[in-house]
């Protein structure tokens, strides 16, 4: 399953460019769009999905993943639900899909029925930003038997042997938080950010993505001249929140998001006014 997000990565090296991941969240606000946007996505230009599992608590995110996040339990929209829809997306398109989720889901679920089932779904990785690596035995030895990725998260305030131990158990990518706090909290400044990933990458030649704190086309093409990968998450699903707000569902609602990506894209390659 991880060779999907690997050769994701390679083929935007071999090109010259960046890897675009954006992030929505599962049935938001339904299943049936989260169904036909994922593909969407991947024409706009997404190179990988992140795609959240709802849950009440979201201790990592700000109020507009959370607003999402209600919006799809709202719907009752469960686990079960959301890797019934990862098999439909995978029967429809090759998009590396990676799965956001806390960990009391996964726990709750049973962590190596989860496993099994993700990958059965096409699921190429996980990131649970609640459980650290000294916690994540279980779900790590799990996940490298079936060839699920598990994504590791490092921070600003990540020191050297932080640095060391997450990039020894991240599979797939590293995932880099360029802001200290929750999601859509901020902007990153691209020079911090530069020298957190010089340090990092002296302890890994995995790849490393950057999220939090990007929002915008040009914040994207300055991250993507330090890191592989570019995630966006809380401007997208505030595009979408808009878009409901605005009476938008089905075809129309997809249009927004894919809009937005579509210029994201045009930004981390480097286009758009005044590149």
């Amino acid at each position: 399953m991880t060779q999907r997000i690997d050769n994701a990565f390679r083929a935007a090296r071999k090109a010259g460019r960046k890897v675009l991941i954006p992030y929505v969240m599962a049935g938001d606000p339904d299943l049936a769009t989260t169904l036909a946007l994922i593909p969407a996505l991947q024409r706009a230009g997404a190179d990988i999905i992140e795609l959240g599992i709802p849950f009440s608590d979201p201790i990592a995110d700000g109020p507009v993943i959370l607003r999402a996040a209600m919006r799809a339990l709202a719907h009752d929209t469960s686990l079960d639900d959301v890797l019934k829809l990862a098999a439909r997306v995978r029967a429809a398109c090759d998009v590396p899909m990676v799965f956001m989720s806390y960990y009391n889901p996964i726990h709750h679920y049973g962590v190596e029925r989860f496993v099994r089932d993700a990958v059965a779904a096409g699921v190429d990785g996980v990131i649970v930003p609640d459980l650290p690596p000294e916690e994540g035995h279980e779900l790590i030895v799990a996940a490298r038997a079936a060839g699920l990725a598990t994504i590791f998260l490092l921070a600003p305030t990540s020191d050297e042997t932080r640095i060391r131990k997450v990039s020894r158990q991240a599979t797939g990518f590293v995932y880099y938080v360029s802001l200290t706090g929750i999601t859509g909290a901020g902007h990153a400044n691209a020079q911090d950010v530069a020298t957190h990933l010089t340090a990092i990458r002296a302890h890994t030649n995995k790849p490393i993505a950057v999220g939090f704190g990007i929002s915008t086309p040009e914040q994207a093409r300055q991250m993507g001249q330090f890191a592989d990968g570019v995630i966006v998450g809380s401007a997208l699903v505030k595009e979408i929140e808009t878009g409901v707000e605005k009476g938008r569902q089905g075809d129309a609602l997809v249009r927004t998001a894919t809009d937005f990506v579509a210029r994201l894209r045009q930004g981390l390659d480097g286009g758009g006014p005044g590149h």
